[in-house]
Protein backbone atom coordinates (compact mmCIF):
# COMPACT_ATOMS: atom_id res chain seq x y z
CA UNK A 1 0.00 0.00 0.00
CA UNK A 2 2.96 2.42 0.81
CA UNK A 3 4.36 1.35 -2.26
CA UNK A 4 1.16 2.38 -4.20
CA UNK A 5 1.22 5.79 -2.11
CA UNK A 6 4.72 6.80 -2.93
CA UNK A 7 4.06 6.50 -6.73
CA UNK A 8 0.97 8.42 -6.96
CA UNK A 9 2.61 11.13 -5.28
CA UNK A 10 5.82 10.91 -7.25
CA UNK A 11 3.47 10.09 -10.52
CA UNK A 12 1.42 13.14 -9.70
CA UNK A 13 4.31 15.91 -8.39
CA UNK A 14 6.38 15.02 -11.84
CA UNK A 15 2.78 15.41 -14.11
CA UNK A 16 2.17 18.59 -12.11
CA UNK A 17 5.50 19.98 -13.03
CA UNK A 18 5.44 18.77 -16.38
CA UNK A 19 1.86 20.66 -17.30
CA UNK A 20 3.03 23.43 -15.05
CA UNK A 21 5.37 24.19 -17.61
CA UNK A 22 3.01 24.75 -20.56
CA UNK A 23 0.68 26.52 -18.54
CA UNK A 24 2.86 28.79 -17.25
CA UNK A 25 4.51 29.45 -20.54
CA UNK A 26 1.01 29.69 -22.11
CA UNK A 27 -0.31 32.34 -19.58
CA UNK A 28 2.71 34.38 -20.24
CA UNK A 29 2.36 34.47 -23.89
CA UNK A 30 -1.44 35.62 -23.69
CA UNK A 31 -2.70 32.33 -24.70
CA UNK A 32 -6.14 31.44 -23.00
CA UNK A 33 -6.01 27.91 -20.41
CA UNK A 34 -9.63 26.93 -20.11
CA UNK A 35 -8.27 24.03 -17.79
CA UNK A 36 -5.49 22.98 -15.44
CA UNK A 37 -6.13 19.14 -14.60
CA UNK A 38 -4.47 16.67 -12.46
CA UNK A 39 -5.18 12.73 -13.44
CA UNK A 40 -7.71 12.09 -16.39
CA UNK A 41 -11.63 12.58 -16.28
CA UNK A 42 -14.21 11.86 -15.41
CA UNK A 43 -13.51 14.90 -12.87
CA UNK A 44 -13.59 14.36 -9.35
CA UNK A 45 -13.62 18.13 -8.75
CA UNK A 46 -13.37 21.07 -10.28
CA UNK A 47 -12.64 24.99 -9.40
CA UNK A 48 -13.19 27.62 -11.58
CA UNK A 49 -10.37 30.68 -10.81
CA UNK A 50 -10.62 33.33 -13.48
CA UNK A 51 -10.83 31.90 -16.33
CA UNK A 52 -9.17 28.36 -16.16
CA UNK A 53 -10.64 25.84 -14.36
CA UNK A 54 -8.30 23.66 -11.90
CA UNK A 55 -9.47 20.10 -11.75
CA UNK A 56 -8.83 16.47 -9.93
CA UNK A 57 -9.56 13.42 -12.00
CA UNK A 58 -10.63 9.95 -11.19
CA UNK A 59 -7.63 8.08 -13.48
CA UNK A 60 -4.45 8.99 -11.85
CA UNK A 61 -2.01 7.77 -14.45
CA UNK A 62 -1.72 11.96 -15.70
CA UNK A 63 -2.44 14.97 -15.94
CA UNK A 64 -3.39 17.84 -18.78
CA UNK A 65 -3.64 21.70 -19.88
CA UNK A 66 -6.15 22.36 -21.71
CA UNK A 67 -4.92 25.19 -24.12
CA UNK A 68 -7.55 27.05 -25.93
CA UNK A 69 -6.99 26.46 -29.83
CA UNK A 70 -4.02 23.39 -29.24
CA UNK A 71 -6.69 21.46 -30.61
CA UNK A 72 -7.83 23.67 -33.69
CA UNK A 73 -11.55 24.46 -34.35
CA UNK A 74 -13.58 26.95 -36.01
CA UNK A 75 -14.00 29.05 -33.01
CA UNK A 76 -10.06 28.53 -31.78
CA UNK A 77 -9.43 30.03 -35.47
CA UNK A 78 -12.00 32.57 -36.25
CA UNK A 79 -14.06 32.65 -32.93
CA UNK A 80 -14.36 36.14 -31.06
CA UNK A 81 -11.25 35.28 -28.64
CA UNK A 82 -9.26 34.03 -31.60
CA UNK A 83 -6.98 36.63 -30.73
CA UNK A 84 -6.06 34.64 -27.80
CA UNK A 85 -5.80 31.30 -29.10
CA UNK A 86 -2.35 28.67 -29.35
CA UNK A 87 -2.60 28.48 -33.47
CA UNK A 88 -2.82 31.76 -33.73
CA UNK A 89 0.14 32.69 -32.08
CA UNK A 90 3.71 33.22 -33.99
CA UNK A 91 5.40 29.30 -34.39
CA UNK A 92 8.37 30.26 -32.04
CA UNK A 93 5.51 31.02 -29.15
CA UNK A 94 4.06 27.44 -29.80
CA UNK A 95 7.28 26.20 -29.82
CA UNK A 96 8.21 27.44 -26.80
CA UNK A 97 4.74 26.70 -25.14
CA UNK A 98 4.93 23.04 -26.22
CA UNK A 99 8.81 22.61 -25.19
CA UNK A 100 8.13 23.92 -21.89
CA UNK A 101 6.53 21.04 -19.99
CA UNK A 102 10.05 19.08 -20.94
CA UNK A 103 12.05 21.95 -19.58
CA UNK A 104 10.58 22.07 -16.54
CA UNK A 105 11.14 18.32 -16.24
CA UNK A 106 14.77 18.99 -16.60
CA UNK A 107 15.10 21.58 -14.44
CA UNK A 108 12.66 20.00 -11.68
CA UNK A 109 15.39 16.63 -12.40
CA UNK A 110 18.51 19.34 -11.87
CA UNK A 111 16.88 20.57 -8.29
CA UNK A 112 16.11 17.41 -6.78
CA UNK A 113 19.54 15.88 -8.10
CA UNK A 114 20.80 19.26 -5.80
CA UNK A 115 18.92 18.51 -2.82
CA UNK A 116 20.21 14.77 -2.97
CA UNK A 117 24.09 16.30 -3.13
CA UNK A 118 23.11 18.39 -0.38
CA UNK A 119 21.66 15.91 2.22
CA UNK A 120 24.00 13.29 1.24
CA UNK A 121 23.78 11.39 -1.94
CA UNK A 122 25.58 7.83 -3.13
CA UNK A 123 27.79 8.17 -5.71
CA UNK A 124 30.62 6.35 -7.83
CA UNK A 125 34.04 6.96 -6.31
CA UNK A 126 36.68 8.76 -8.42
CA UNK A 127 39.75 10.59 -8.36
CA UNK A 128 38.14 13.85 -8.88
CA UNK A 129 35.43 13.29 -5.64
CA UNK A 130 37.55 10.41 -3.16
CA UNK A 131 38.27 13.83 -1.10
CA UNK A 132 35.25 14.69 0.21
CA UNK A 133 33.65 10.97 -0.19
CA UNK A 134 32.40 9.94 2.99
CA UNK A 135 32.16 6.25 4.30
CA UNK A 136 32.86 4.47 0.83
CA UNK A 137 31.93 0.54 0.52
CA UNK A 138 31.85 -1.65 -2.36
CA UNK A 139 28.55 -2.65 -3.84
CA UNK A 140 27.67 -5.74 -6.42
CA UNK A 141 26.41 -4.01 -9.75
CA UNK A 142 25.46 -7.39 -11.32
CA UNK A 143 26.26 -10.84 -10.75
CA UNK A 144 26.23 -12.90 -14.39
CA UNK A 145 23.11 -15.79 -14.59
CA UNK A 146 24.34 -18.96 -14.07
CA UNK A 147 28.19 -17.51 -12.58
CA UNK A 148 29.25 -19.62 -9.19
CA UNK A 149 28.29 -15.75 -7.62
CA UNK A 150 24.63 -15.76 -8.17
CA UNK A 151 24.58 -19.77 -7.30
CA UNK A 152 25.96 -18.92 -4.22
CA UNK A 153 23.44 -15.91 -3.39
CA UNK A 154 25.04 -12.82 -3.97
CA UNK A 155 23.19 -10.55 -6.10
CA UNK A 156 22.82 -6.94 -7.20
CA UNK A 157 22.83 -4.36 -4.17
CA UNK A 158 24.72 -6.14 -2.14
CA UNK A 159 27.56 -4.34 0.02
CA UNK A 160 30.49 -6.68 0.68
CA UNK A 161 32.30 -5.55 3.67
CA UNK A 162 34.92 -7.85 3.82
CA UNK A 163 36.36 -11.11 2.24
CA UNK A 164 38.91 -14.14 3.08
CA UNK A 165 40.70 -16.13 0.98
CA UNK A 166 41.59 -19.81 1.52
CA UNK A 167 45.63 -18.88 2.39
CA UNK A 168 44.54 -15.52 4.03
CA UNK A 169 43.36 -13.40 6.55
CA UNK A 170 39.72 -11.79 6.63
CA UNK A 171 40.65 -8.62 4.77
CA UNK A 172 38.13 -5.49 4.65
CA UNK A 173 36.84 -4.75 1.68
CA UNK A 174 37.97 -1.20 1.12
CA UNK A 175 38.50 -1.16 -2.91
CA UNK A 176 37.21 -3.19 -6.15
CA UNK A 177 40.77 -4.19 -7.10
CA UNK A 178 41.52 -5.74 -3.68
CA UNK A 179 38.36 -8.04 -4.28
CA UNK A 180 39.28 -9.19 -7.76
CA UNK A 181 42.76 -9.49 -7.21
CA UNK A 182 41.96 -12.22 -3.97
CA UNK A 183 39.46 -13.91 -6.55
CA UNK A 184 41.99 -14.12 -9.31
CA UNK A 185 44.90 -15.55 -6.84
CA UNK A 186 42.60 -18.03 -5.30
CA UNK A 187 43.61 -20.81 -7.57
CA UNK A 188 39.99 -21.90 -7.39
CA UNK A 189 39.65 -22.29 -3.65
CA UNK A 190 36.78 -21.06 -1.42
CA UNK A 191 36.62 -17.19 -1.62
CA UNK A 192 34.35 -16.40 1.98
CA UNK A 193 32.31 -12.73 1.78
CA UNK A 194 30.99 -10.87 4.73
CA UNK A 195 27.29 -9.41 2.35
CA UNK A 196 25.14 -6.44 3.97
CA UNK A 197 21.61 -6.45 2.33
CA UNK A 198 18.51 -4.27 3.25
CA UNK A 199 17.28 -6.15 6.23
CA UNK A 200 20.76 -8.75 7.61
CA UNK A 201 24.20 -9.64 6.96
CA UNK A 202 24.94 -12.72 5.12
CA UNK A 203 28.30 -14.99 4.74
CA UNK A 204 28.37 -16.26 1.35
CA UNK A 205 31.06 -19.01 0.12
CA UNK A 206 31.64 -18.63 -3.56
CA UNK A 207 34.15 -20.76 -5.31
CA UNK A 208 36.17 -19.30 -8.19
CA UNK A 209 36.21 -20.54 -11.75
CA UNK A 210 38.22 -19.84 -14.88
CA UNK A 211 36.29 -19.04 -18.60
CA UNK A 212 33.46 -16.58 -16.25
CA UNK A 213 35.19 -13.68 -17.67
CA UNK A 214 38.61 -15.24 -19.55
CA UNK A 215 41.47 -17.34 -18.30
CA UNK A 216 41.87 -15.63 -14.90
CA UNK A 217 39.72 -17.01 -11.66
CA UNK A 218 36.35 -15.15 -11.61
CA UNK A 219 32.96 -15.66 -9.38
CA UNK A 220 30.61 -13.65 -12.35
CA UNK A 221 29.73 -10.08 -10.57
CA UNK A 222 30.92 -6.43 -11.81
CA UNK A 223 31.66 -4.16 -8.41
CA UNK A 224 31.83 -0.62 -7.70
CA UNK A 225 33.15 1.65 -4.81
CA UNK A 226 30.41 3.99 -4.25
CA UNK A 227 30.15 6.39 -0.93
CA UNK A 228 28.14 9.05 0.66
CA UNK A 229 29.08 12.68 -0.79
CA UNK A 230 27.69 16.02 1.02
CA UNK A 231 28.52 19.08 -0.52
CA UNK A 232 27.44 22.77 0.35
CA UNK A 233 24.62 24.29 -1.72
CA UNK A 234 26.79 25.96 -4.31
CA UNK A 235 28.69 23.19 -5.52
CA UNK A 236 25.34 20.91 -5.11
CA UNK A 237 23.80 22.95 -7.74
CA UNK A 238 26.91 22.57 -10.25
CA UNK A 239 26.91 18.56 -9.71
CA UNK A 240 23.42 18.26 -9.82
CA UNK A 241 23.86 20.16 -12.92
CA UNK A 242 26.48 18.24 -14.67
CA UNK A 243 24.80 14.95 -13.46
CA UNK A 244 21.26 16.11 -15.20
CA UNK A 245 22.94 16.50 -18.13
CA UNK A 246 25.11 13.07 -18.20
CA UNK A 247 21.81 11.51 -17.71
CA UNK A 248 19.72 13.16 -19.54
CA UNK A 249 22.20 12.65 -23.00
CA UNK A 250 22.36 8.94 -21.13
CA UNK A 251 18.44 8.36 -21.63
CA UNK A 252 18.39 10.23 -25.42
CA UNK A 253 21.09 7.13 -26.42
CA UNK A 254 18.96 4.44 -24.62
CA UNK A 255 15.80 5.46 -26.51
CA UNK A 256 17.51 6.56 -29.27
CA UNK A 257 18.90 2.92 -29.53
CA UNK A 258 15.50 1.31 -28.27
CA UNK A 259 13.51 3.03 -30.79
CA UNK A 260 16.57 2.25 -33.79
CA UNK A 261 16.56 -1.79 -32.71
CA UNK A 262 12.70 -1.42 -33.15
CA UNK A 263 12.80 -0.19 -36.38
CA UNK A 264 15.00 -2.65 -37.52
CA UNK A 265 12.80 -5.63 -35.66
CA UNK A 266 15.39 -6.25 -32.81
CA UNK A 267 13.40 -4.50 -30.53
CA UNK A 268 13.89 -5.92 -27.19
CA UNK A 269 10.47 -4.77 -24.83
CA UNK A 270 11.66 -6.47 -21.67
CA UNK A 271 13.74 -3.75 -19.89
CA UNK A 272 11.02 -1.95 -20.93
CA UNK A 273 8.98 -0.49 -17.38
CA UNK A 274 4.94 0.20 -16.91
CA UNK A 275 3.62 1.63 -14.84
CA UNK A 276 3.32 -1.61 -12.50
CA UNK A 277 7.58 -1.69 -12.76
CA UNK A 278 7.89 1.94 -11.94
CA UNK A 279 5.92 1.62 -9.00
CA UNK A 280 7.90 -1.27 -8.11
CA UNK A 281 11.28 0.53 -8.67
CA UNK A 282 9.54 3.88 -6.50
CA UNK A 283 8.90 1.64 -3.81
CA UNK A 284 11.97 -0.24 -3.73
CA UNK A 285 14.03 4.20 -3.70
CA UNK A 286 11.53 4.47 -1.07
CA UNK A 287 13.05 1.73 1.33
CA UNK A 288 16.30 2.94 0.90
CA UNK A 289 15.61 6.72 1.90
CA UNK A 290 14.99 9.92 1.61
CA UNK A 291 17.93 10.90 -0.72
CA UNK A 292 17.80 7.15 -3.19
CA UNK A 293 13.84 8.70 -3.82
CA UNK A 294 14.89 11.73 -4.50
CA UNK A 295 17.12 10.69 -6.85
CA UNK A 296 14.80 7.95 -8.84
CA UNK A 297 12.20 10.84 -9.01
CA UNK A 298 14.89 13.08 -10.90
CA UNK A 299 15.67 9.99 -13.47
CA UNK A 300 11.89 9.43 -14.22
CA UNK A 301 11.55 13.15 -14.75
CA UNK A 302 14.91 12.93 -17.13
CA UNK A 303 12.39 10.26 -18.84
CA UNK A 304 9.42 11.77 -18.84
CA UNK A 305 10.89 14.52 -20.48
CA UNK A 306 13.02 12.71 -23.51
CA UNK A 307 10.34 10.23 -24.35
CA UNK A 308 7.65 13.77 -24.39
CA UNK A 309 10.50 15.07 -26.84
CA UNK A 310 10.01 11.72 -29.29
CA UNK A 311 8.54 13.75 -32.31
CA UNK A 312 5.35 11.17 -32.24
CA UNK A 313 1.99 12.53 -32.51
CA UNK A 314 0.01 13.39 -29.40
CA UNK A 315 3.36 13.57 -27.85
CA UNK A 316 5.06 17.26 -27.33
CA UNK A 317 7.94 16.22 -29.44
CA UNK A 318 5.01 15.08 -32.44
CA UNK A 319 3.02 18.62 -32.04
CA UNK A 320 6.93 20.56 -32.60
CA UNK A 321 7.47 18.42 -35.40
CA UNK A 322 4.11 19.64 -36.99
CA UNK A 323 4.77 23.41 -36.16
CA UNK A 324 8.40 22.69 -37.70
CA UNK A 325 6.56 21.50 -40.89
CA UNK A 326 4.28 24.46 -41.32
CA UNK A 327 7.07 26.68 -40.67
CA UNK A 328 8.62 24.70 -43.36
CA UNK A 329 5.78 24.75 -46.24
CA UNK A 330 4.44 28.40 -44.62
CA UNK A 331 0.93 26.72 -44.49
CA UNK A 332 -0.99 25.60 -41.80
CA UNK A 333 -1.11 21.85 -41.42
CA UNK A 334 -5.16 21.22 -42.02
CA UNK A 335 -7.14 20.92 -38.08
CA UNK A 336 -8.53 17.82 -39.03
CA UNK A 337 -5.32 16.13 -39.96
CA UNK A 338 -3.31 17.48 -37.25
CA UNK A 339 -6.38 16.16 -34.70
CA UNK A 340 -7.25 12.84 -36.17
CA UNK A 341 -2.97 12.34 -36.25
CA UNK A 342 -2.88 13.19 -32.30
CA UNK A 343 -6.05 11.21 -31.88
CA UNK A 344 -4.20 8.27 -33.46
CA UNK A 345 -1.00 8.68 -32.00
CA UNK A 346 -2.63 8.57 -28.76
CA UNK A 347 -4.09 5.73 -28.81
CA UNK A 348 -1.32 4.09 -29.83
CA UNK A 349 0.56 5.05 -26.48
CA UNK A 350 -2.20 3.81 -25.02
CA UNK A 351 -1.94 0.44 -26.33
CA UNK A 352 1.55 0.17 -25.76
CA UNK A 353 1.49 1.41 -21.96
CA UNK A 354 -1.54 -1.65 -21.84
CA UNK A 355 1.45 -3.79 -23.19
CA UNK A 356 4.13 -2.80 -21.07
CA UNK A 357 1.53 -3.07 -18.50
CA UNK A 358 1.06 -6.81 -18.89
CA UNK A 359 4.39 -7.43 -19.07
CA UNK A 360 5.35 -5.90 -15.71
CA UNK A 361 2.20 -8.12 -14.66
CA UNK A 362 3.93 -11.52 -16.07
CA UNK A 363 7.51 -10.99 -15.01
CA UNK A 364 5.65 -10.15 -10.81
CA UNK A 365 3.57 -13.64 -11.72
Amino acid sequence: MITVILFLAVLAVLVLVHEFGHFYAAKRSGVRVDEFGLGFPPRAWGKKIGETVYSLNWIPFGGFVKIFGETPDDDSIKGHDSSRSFVNKPRWIQVVILASGVAMNVVFAWLLFSIAYMSGMTTSVSESNASYIKDSRVIVLDALPGSPAEKAGIAQGDQIRSFKAASGATTTASSVESIQEAIAGSSGEPVAFEVDRLTETAYVEVVPEQGVLGDKYAIGISMDLVGSVKLPAHEALWEGAKLTGRMFLGIVGGIYTLIADAVMGNGDLSQVSGPVGIARLVGDAGELGFVYLLSFTAFISLNLAVLNLVPFPALDGGRILFVAIEAVRRKAISPKVANTMNAIGFCILILFMLFVTYKDIVKLV
